[in-house]
């Protein structure tokens, strides 16, 4: 019958023990690719910390979380790529690293290498840092092996840094030959050079890591034809294989069996196969895209130096660079070889040895490799910098390089094939000389061999402000500590109003566990300065909003050179860039998601800002869906999020208001009697008399009332009222797609989900009250048998029950048909005589995603796959539901790091006061992989005769003038200015004969008496908007102005 089959990296493999016992190999002796070459059995022995890594699984998915938990890694050359990758491997949760390096610590390694001090000076790189790297993560073995590597079979992926060529060969040639992924990489100075051969037949799972496509059927015809709903659409493309469930009629189309699609719309697509013998199809269905796996065959490094196929483009404006450099580096590395060592910073003979070595390897050059001509000037910078790492090119590449490790051991996206080139030569300042990048016997020795003395000097005097210290403030702080910011004069404020908790460890990387429950900004500034002592860092725990403009005040923003942005969301990046628009500071943006990144350069009047363009707002379902036509179970989390919270947080917290100011309480409501105030009262009666609980009994009653009326009664009420055959006004069926038509649902006690949700509900009910659960409460057991005794009426269908199905329709409470005033008086008098005497202590429980003790995500969970359940939609665990429910942003430490090292380049420009043209605003995508670099955008900008200005200017008036004063000084431009505003208040318009009045005051004055203004001792401007227009009446947008009336 042949040899045993394993299940290896989801492909079935014949197998046979090798040497080591009990590790499962393909026949042939090379490990199965596409995997961390471990069996299925050890991979699912492993066990995930999915409280740790919540938001890296919204990445991986538990599959290959697993085969990463499995996985060995060698990682060679501690340098500062290879501490970068090795740091953002061990966060990612592979099973064990081993660091190689025979190297010693020299001073200048501390430049980029964050794990070293000078203490380490003399000491071996890998042995140096190899205890700091295991604090990264626990569950990681992490150890030095620095003696001669020989068998790479025991690695799931082996990754060379600072590795000579031959060398590299050679390890190469022993992972190919035992089928072990190999990746090389290296920075030299502003360039870097990744390589990968991950064998003969790598096998990638997942190429992009999106979700299947996925679209709702309203029509199928005999010819083939597959009609989607109206409002979504469609996202197939032509030659993708989808499956079909739920279809009526054309039931042969639920077969499973993959089809491939052609003629794509978006609404429509043909199935590629003939269905016309097929029934006829009558309502329903649902089309999902089949995700196929990509096979790949690498080329040795001996063989694809010859034969590099097509490079990753990173610029699109140097589509001739990566051919240029793959002959560069081949010539650097002819020149060490020959020399024993790098080019030196600075020397014009040593940049023209590379240049005439890279002539000889281009000669070498098979056509279609070979260069028809080389740019001498971007070789010989190749050269002259080749001795200096830069940590922004380290923190780079250790994200891309630490995803390409990623990939080796989980086939989870698409690896790069086979080179990447890039170069930040735009960072680079103009007219060095080798006095400039000299060394000065300290640890930035490293980043002045590229940048220069003077750049060094700028960094350290830089005042520069942090917003956020989470994963990517982390990063940023790291590298600003490492190139030496704010270390010599200047100053790093950075601000976080959070504190740290445990899914953060996965990769804010300066946090450990015993800092859980600290501030992160107090954290990430006292382990900075560990990296580098000389740092001159504040931290602060302000959110920076308009609550604090006190703390940061105008000569805080004032005293900036650059504010860099570490924030997760829009509102606050859209805030920090108002501030860095009105006093003219340059903004360093960036955000990722995933495996995605996005970087903008926000720079005074040379580039838009960031509020410039907005994406459009996300898709609301409409109300009716979600209350009674859920169709996939985002619509029903985002239900259950939503009972929770009126449950718990809402009426509990409505309650603690009544009870802390009954009267005052009492007052407003009758003061403000309307349709939501009337449902509060009927919240607030419901909770503290009609179904107040004073025991753990009490809660699972109101429990399993509350899973009758939502999942029993309710639905039976709405299939009543709309009956599985009921017809439009015009004729059509009610429930025709999106629209599913649901089933009740009767509570058991042999159903385990069932209980659970029982049980969730009635300890959050009992939390609210302040009760003690009794012991029984943990024994689903007991809670199944004391809520099956629990007497329930029967349900009874009412008739003329209105129903909202107008999915334009918003829900804004109830209608105002019945007398308001008299039921709010009759509410509130049951709701004194209800509490009166009664010693009633009240918690709202504010939802928190992350701590799965606390029945949160169980209520949540449950409630939404039993909403699911009454609408036959797939249900999700309590994982996917606290991803979904709880507004999880993927994340993983790679993609930080990547973006960081992005920004910090282009600090490097801003300090150089580099052109427009010389910037980069990026978007990259590690999972593809794909970068794409492309100059900022310009600001609009307004002409008006001889003046041009954009929103980067703002026109300042220095004087307590007067409105007249102001009217003329517009006059004087050209321009008729016709109205005055401060806020919302007009200050005085031309169009108010009494406004007349206003035009010899002082504007100071009128903008604190009408528009209400208070204006600080501290603050020696205010600032009003002119409404302008020119000769011919046609209005002009002017700048903001601002008057600057006192200190001027």
């Amino acid at each position: 019958g042949g040899p045993p089959t394993a299940l290896v990296g989801g492909v079935f493999m014949p197998k046979r023990r090798s040497a080591g016992g009990d590790e499962e190999v393909p026949s042939g002796g090379k490990r199965a690719r596409g995997g961390a070459g471990n069996g299925a059995g050890a991979m699912a022995a492993t066990t995930i910390d999915e409280d740790l890594h919540s938001r890296q699984l919204a990445v991986y998915g538990r599959e290959s979380m697993r085969r990463l938990a499995s996985a060995h890694v060698l990682v060679v050359g501690l340098g500062g790529l290879g501490v970068e990758i090795a740091k953002n491997v061990a966060l990612a949760g592979v099973k064990a690293i081993t660091l190689h390096d025979t190297r010693a610590v020299e001073l200048r390694h501390l430049g980029a290498q964050f794990y070293l001090d000078e203490s380490d000076v003399g000491a071996n790189r890998a042995e140096a840092c190899c205890a700091k790297l295991q604090e990264l993560n626990a569950a990681v073995t992490i150890g030095v092996d620095n003696g001669a590597l020989e068998d790479m079979s025991q690695y799931s992926c082996v990754v060379c840094t600072e590795t000579p060529l031959e060398v590299a060969k050679g390890y190469d040639d022993a992972c190919h030959d035992a089928g072990v992924p190999f990746v090389r990489a290296d920075t030299r100075g502003l360039f870097a050079s990744v390589f990968c051969d991950f064998g003969d037949a790598f096998t990638v799972f997942d190429t992009d890591g999106e979700q299947p496509h996925t679209g709702i059927v309203s029509a199928v015809t005999s010819g083939g034809v597959v009609t989607g709903i109206e409002d979504e659409r469609l996202e197939f493309e032509d030659g993708e294989l989808v499956v079909f469930t739920e279809v009526k009629g054309m039931t042969e189309l639920n077969d499973g069996v993959p089809r491939k699609v052609k003629n794509c719309k978006p609404h429509s697509f043909e199935v590629d196969c003939d269905v016309s013998g097929y029934g006829p199809y009558t309502g329903g269905g649902i089309v999902t895209q089949v995700k196929q796996p990509k096979q790949l065959s690498f080329k040795r490094l001996r063989e694809a130096l010859g034969e590099p196929g097509e490079f990753l483009l990173s610029d699109f404006s140097k589509l001739e660079r990566p051919g240029l450099l793959h002959v560069g580096f081949q010539a650097l590395e002819e020149f060490e070889e020959s020399e024993g060592r790098l080019p030196a910073p600075g020397s014009a003979e040593d940049a023209a040895k590379v240049v005439e070595l890279a002539k000889g390897v281009n000669a070498k050059c098979p056509d279609g490799v070979k260069q028809e001509e080389l740019d001498e000037a971007v070789l010989s910078k190749l050269a002259l910098g080749a001795t200096g790492e830069l940590s922004p090119m380290a923190a780079l590449f250790g994200g891309v390089v630490g995803q390409e490790v990623v990939k080796a051991c989980t086939g989870k996206f698409h690896p790069i094939f086979q080179f990447f080139y890039f170069d930040s030569l735009e960072s680079l300042p103009d007219g060095l000389t080798p006095e400039d990048v000299a060394p000065m016997g300290t640890r930035y020795d490293s980043q002045v061999a590229v940048m220069g003395r003077q750049m060094q000097e700028k960094l350290g005097g830089l005042k520069a402000f942090l917003v956020g210290a989470g994963a990517l403030g982390c990063e940023f702080i790291k590298n600003l500590a490492l190139m030496g910011a704010a270390c010599e004069g200047g100053k790093l404020t950075m601000t976080d109003d959070d504190t740290i908790e445990k899914s953060n460890l996965s990769r804010q990387f300066l946090f450990r566990d015993w800092n859980i429950g600290q501030a992160k900004s107090d954290c990430a500034a006292s382990a900075a300065k560990k990296i580098n002592p000389a740092l001159n860092v504040l931290p602060l725990q302000n959110r920076v909003s308009p609550s604090t403009e006190t703390t940061f005040d105008d000569g805080f923003w004032e005293g900036l050179d650059v504010v860099v942005n570490a924030l997760d969301n829009v509102d606050a990046r859209l805030y920090v860039d108002s501030r860095c628009v009105y006093f003219c500071k340059p903004l360093l943006e960036s955000g990722t998601l995933g495996t995605k990144c996005n970087t903008q350069m926000v720079i005074p009047h040379k580039t838009e800002n960031y509020g410039a363009s907005r994406d459009p707002p996300e898709k609301q379902a409409p109300m009716c869906t979600l209350h009674s036509f859920p169709h996939n179970i985002d619509h029903c989390l985002t239900w259950a999020r939503s009972e929770f919270e009126g449950a718990f947080e809402k009426a509990p917290g409505e309650a603690r208001s009544y009870l802390s100011k009954p009267d005052a309480y009492a007052e407003n409501a009758r003061k403000n009697a309307d349709p939501q105030v009337r449902e509060a009262l009927e919240g607030l009666v419901d909770l503290l008399v009609t179904s107040r609980c004073t025991s753990y009994e009490d809660c699972l009653r109101w429990a399993r009332l509350r899973f009758q009326e939502s999942f029993h009664n309710k639905v039976a009420q709405l299939t009543f009222t709309f009956p599985e055959d009921a017809k439009t006004s015009t004729g059509n069926l009610f429930w025709s797609a999106p629209k599913r038509f649901p089933t009740a649902l009767d509570w058991s006690a042999a159903d385990a989900s069932h209980v659970a949700l029982i049980r969730a509900l009635a300890n959050l009910r009992a939390e609210v009250y302040g009760l003690e659960l009794p012991a029984w409460a943990a024994d689903l057991g007991a809670v199944a048998k004391a809520t099956a005794a629990i007497a329930v009426e029967p349900f009874k269908p009412r008739e003329g029950v209105q129903i909202e199905t107008d999915p334009k329709a918003d829900s804004k409470g109830p209608s105002a048909s019945i007398d308001d005033d008299e039921v709010v008086e009759s509410l509130l008098a049951r709701l004194e005589a209800g509490v009166q005497g009664k010693d009633l202590k009240i918690t709202s429980i504010e939802f928190e995603k992350d701590d799965d003790t606390n029945f949160h995500m169980d209520a949540i969970s449950g409630l939404a796959n039993m909403r699911a359940r009454n609408y036959a939609i797939g249900e999700v665990d309590k994982l996917q539901a606290k991803l979904i429910a709880g507004r999880i942003i993927p994340a993983i430490a790679t993609t930080t790091a990547m973006a960081t090292g992005f920004v910090c380049l282009e600090l490097y420009k801003l300090l150089c006061g580099k052109k427009l043209e010389d910037y980069r605003n990026t978007f990259a995508n590690l999972a593809l992989p794909l970068f794409a670099m492309a100059e900022p955008i310009p600001p609009a900008k307004v002409t008006f005769k001889d003046t041009e200005w954009s929103l980067w200017d703002r026109w300042i008036i220095k004087g307590d003038v007067t409105t007249k004063e102001l009217v003329d000084w517009f006059e004087e431009k050209g321009l008729t200015c016709y109205s005055i505003t401060s806020g919302s208040a007009i200050i005085w318009s031309n169009i108010f004969p009494k406004h007349a009045a206003r035009l010899p005051e002082k504007l100071s004055s009128l903008v604190q008496s009408v528009a209400k203004v208070e204006i600080p001792d501290n603050k020696h401007h205010f600032d009003i908007v002119a409404a302008c227009e020119d000769d011919e009446g046609e209005d002009v947008d002017v700048p903001l102005v601002s008057i600057r009336f006192r200190n001027f």
